[in-house]
């Protein structure tokens, strides 16, 4: 890690030795973060909307949500890092003034390639601000005791900006316009950039003599998974064998290839591949991307489902949605307090049988006339439920045996893969759906053929979900039940200040964004 400058501790003041104007800053840090988390998921209920209004295709309509992820996921570390050098305020700015911008772009487009444009640009802001915002809590709260308090607070309205997003995108979409899932952006965006310059000083790490970005390491990464992802998404109407699929599938590969050897050999690599070393942190990542996976596809074939065959309003389709984030939170909570007696391992295997046997629910319960009580809850609590055990658990498989220098590298790492999870999810699983659908069109009655189609969507998520259960209990090794925060260490360690350059290959971003 870089050392860090000192000028933003020579600006501080107040009783705790930070910033006096530290808590109006951190409100207005919070704000931002739950807007970029109330983004993820407030679009969901408005793709139906967004579909009939544009004429976006099923497959067109998952890069709505794929083009924020991807970007977001590729972009992350380095977002952290050029935040690290350049300056976290100035980065933090810039990212939601982009983001803002971007908004802007969405709820005005006219047409599905302006809108996915819009997502992109959205997720790349998300990657410039959230990893700079961790930065600049961590240089304006001193104290340990307040900095605690301070992230507590910070990502649990982050976790409530995830959790409501359901409701609000079906409320907006049906009282408003889907467009104003976008719009509700801007006021925020309005103040961060008034307020954020005012409350708080600039901070940076010391730059090494020779140091430099990994810029190729992001581009190649988002290249390649976009490639891939492409490749994937056409799948659902043309032959594997086309040229449609298979150029941008293998150029995507390709890319992914050339990125793998350049981290290989570049001196400051985005992510040193020592890192991939260890059994269990590799494992817990490899399962995270399965679970989003799973989860990605879930919410969108449901939400379809919903709308389109069950007729469900925007409004009734997020209020449907209230039965998952309560399941998920209890699920959260028995699981991180079961941990120290029973294990990780034994917790994660259950986690992931579980919710596969919430996903053939879930399926089981698809049909044109099914009720919500009847068919939809019964497997929504049940996925969400063990779906829910899982996350607390595999934070601490992703920070198994770092370092707290490395704990900020280590959850960039288990997010970006989560992203990208959750957009191959969409990439893999939902055209299973869409290709069943085209493949019994013919057979007049739409909603049976769509509901089963939906259906065998999950049943592979299923699959999905239980392959990851069998790997993780063949190859997830001993992990540590202590609750580990790996914004907290990461935070900690900028903190302390100055410390001592590394050698070339570590790592020097202790940022990260959500955990």
């Amino acid at each position: 890690m870089s050392t860090v400058s000192t000028n933003s501790q020579e600006q501080a003041g107040g009783p705790s030795g930070g910033s006096p104007l530290r808590w109006k800053a951190l409100a207005v840090l919070t704000a931002v973060q739950f807007m970029l988390m109330l983004d993820v998921t407030v679009v969901n209920i408005a793709l139906p909307n967004i579909q009939d209004d544009l004429g976006f295709t099923t497959e067109g309509l998952a890069w709505v949500v794929n083009g924020y992820l991807l970007m977001a996921a590729g972009f992350l570390l380095l977002g952290g890092r050029v935040a690290d050098l350049f300056g976290r305020r100035k980065i933090f700015v810039a990212g939601v003034l982009l983001f803002g911008v971007s908004s802007v772009m969405c709820g005005a487009a006219n047409t599905p390639g302006l809108l996915v444009a819009g997502r992109f640009l959205q997720g790349f802001g998300e990657a410039l601000a959230a990893p700079a915002a961790l930065g600049l809590i961590a240089v304006l709260f001193t104290d340990a005791k307040e900095r605690a308090k301070a992230l507590g607070i910070w990502g649990g309205l982050s976790a409530l900006g995830g959790a409501v997003g359901s409701v609000a995108g079906g409320l907006v979409t049906d009282f408003i316009d889907w467009r104003w899932v976008f719009y509700i952006n801007i006021p925020v965006v309005v103040l961060a950039l008034i307020a954020i310059p005012r409350l708080m000083p600039e901070s940076r790490m010391a730059r090494r003599e020779g140091q430099r970005l990994d810029a190729v390491g992001a581009f190649g990464t988002t290249l390649g998974l976009v490639g891939v992802v492409y490749g994937l998404l056409k799948a659902t109407d043309h032959a594997w064998g086309s040229s449609t699929v298979l150029l941008p599938l293998l150029g995507g590969i390709a890319a992914l290839v050339f990125t793998i050897v350049w981290e290989a050999r570049v001196p400051d690599p985005m992510i040193p591949l020592k890192f991939f070393k260890n059994r269990t942190r590799v494992t817990s990542n490899v399962i995270s991307m399965m679970s989003f996976a799973s989860f990605y596809t879930y919410a969108f074939v449901a939400t379809l489902y919903l709308q389109h065959v069950l007729n469900y309003s925007p409004m009734e389709t997020g209020l449907a949605y209230i039965p998952l984030t309560v399941a998920t939170g209890v699920g959260m909570g028995l699981s991180t307090a079961l941990a120290p007696r029973v294990g990780v391992k034994p917790l994660v295997v259950i986690a992931f049988f579980g919710a596969a046997v919430g996903q053939v629910i879930a399926a089981s319960g698809f049909g044109p006339d099914a009720t919500y009580t009847g068919g939809v809850m019964p497997g929504l609590i049940f996925f969400a439920f063990f779906n829910g055990m899982g996350f607390p658990l595999l934070i601490n498989g992703g920070l198994h045996e770092v370092s707290g220098q490395e704990a900020g590298l280590a959850s960039g790492v288990q997010t970006s893969m989560q992203q990208i999870g959750a957009a191959l999810g969409l990439a893999i699983l939902v055209p299973i759906a869409l290709r069943y659908v085209t493949d019994h069109a013919a057979e007049g009655n739409l909603p049976a053929v769509a509901s089963d189609g939906y259906a065998l969507a999950l049943y592979f998520a299923a699959g999905v979900l239980a392959a990851a259960g069998v790997i993780a209990l063949f190859l997830l090794g001993k992990v540590s039940a202590e609750k580990r925060d790996a914004h907290a260490e990461a935070a900690e360690v900028l903190a302390e200040g100055p410390v001592p350059a590394p050698a070339p290959a570590a790592a020097h971003s202790p940022e990260t964004a959500k955990a």
